[in-house]
């Protein structure tokens, strides 16, 4: 396990994040950085009790807040919100109501490639090699790396925890969304299609190549991250690694060869080569 990770497989109460759930996070937090602790929380937020601390939990995970390290002897009550989440919501923001595809492609990237907190969406995108599966072998690949670092989890949590992964990205067994996701209690990362269940609703598949909505800059941001991170000292990454790499960008969107290649190859028209294939390396 990478230094300084801490796995986490509860906090979410069961809820997928939903549409207007992660913006009024970090609003909520810019305005006061206790809010999560607040008496009114819920009135604030307009939501349940379970709700509130559910939106806490997406907020950190998809690392938008973060715990203020400036207030001396922090425990966790005084959050503020991280330099990404400022960016995407708040300070003339890319996208403030994440209505662009891209930004939820950021977010489910900001969310599997935390570096602080695990959790099983980490697992299911940078460990997990087979392009398909059913709940209780998702169940089961949890239980084993829950095992291998010897983490203290019961069957319990870790069932609740998967089914909640899985709602986070695949439809109802008919498939069937609503025309106007807003109004949906569907997770919002349900647009990218990264999970196709089948018509039975046992087996979940990733829809593995081109993903249209992915944009350029999107991918950018990722490959940069993960350079730095797999890299070390050179300025060199094999495209297998970016392809098959624990943490990759290719495992995180769930890329082919020739879909990750024609990004690099965008990256190296739109930065004029400070970003190069090697065909020969």
């Amino acid at each position: 396990m990478a230094e300084g990770l801490k796995y986490k497989f509860s906090g979410h109460q069961t809820f997928a994040f939903r549409y207007g759930w992660l913006e009024k996070g970090v609003r909520g937090i810019d305005e006061c950085a206790t809010l999560f602790s607040e008496d009114d929380a819920l009135v604030r937020l307009g939501v349940g009790k379970n709700m509130v601390s559910s939106i806490r939990h997406w907020c950190q995970v998809t690392q938008l807040i973060e715990t203020d390290p400036d207030v001396q002897g922090n425990t966790g009550r005084h959050l503020r919100v991280s330099d990404i989440g400022r960016r995407l919501l708040l300070d003339d923001p890319w996208d403030p109501f994440l209505e662009d595809d891209a930004s939820l492609w950021l977010i489910h990237w900001l969310l599997v490639s935390n570096r602080e907190i695990g959790t099983a969406w980490k697992l299911l995108f940078s460990r997990f090699h087979r392009p398909d599966f059913t709940r209780r072998e998702l169940v089961e690949f949890t239980t084993n790396f829950v095992e291998k670092q010897s983490l203290k989890l019961s069957e319990s949590v870790i069932a609740r925890d998967t089914d909640c992964l899985i709602r986070s990205y695949a439809a109802g067994a008919n498939g069937k969304k609503l025309a106007s996701p807003e109004e949906s209690f569907d997770c919002p990362l349900l647009q990218l299609d990264l999970v196709q269940p089948s018509p039975d609703g046992e087996l979940y598949r990733f829809a593995i190549g081109p993903k249209p909505s992915l944009s350029a800059a999107v991918f950018a941001f990722a490959l940069a991250e993960y350079f730095d991170q797999a890299a070390g000292s050179t300025n060199t990454l094999n495209v297998q690694k970016c392809l098959y790499g624990e943490g990759s960008p290719g495992q995180a969107f769930k890329l082919d060869e020739n879909s990750l290649i024609e990004y690099v190859e965008e990256l190296e028209d739109r930065t004029e080569r400070a970003m190069m294939l090697d065909e020969t390396a």
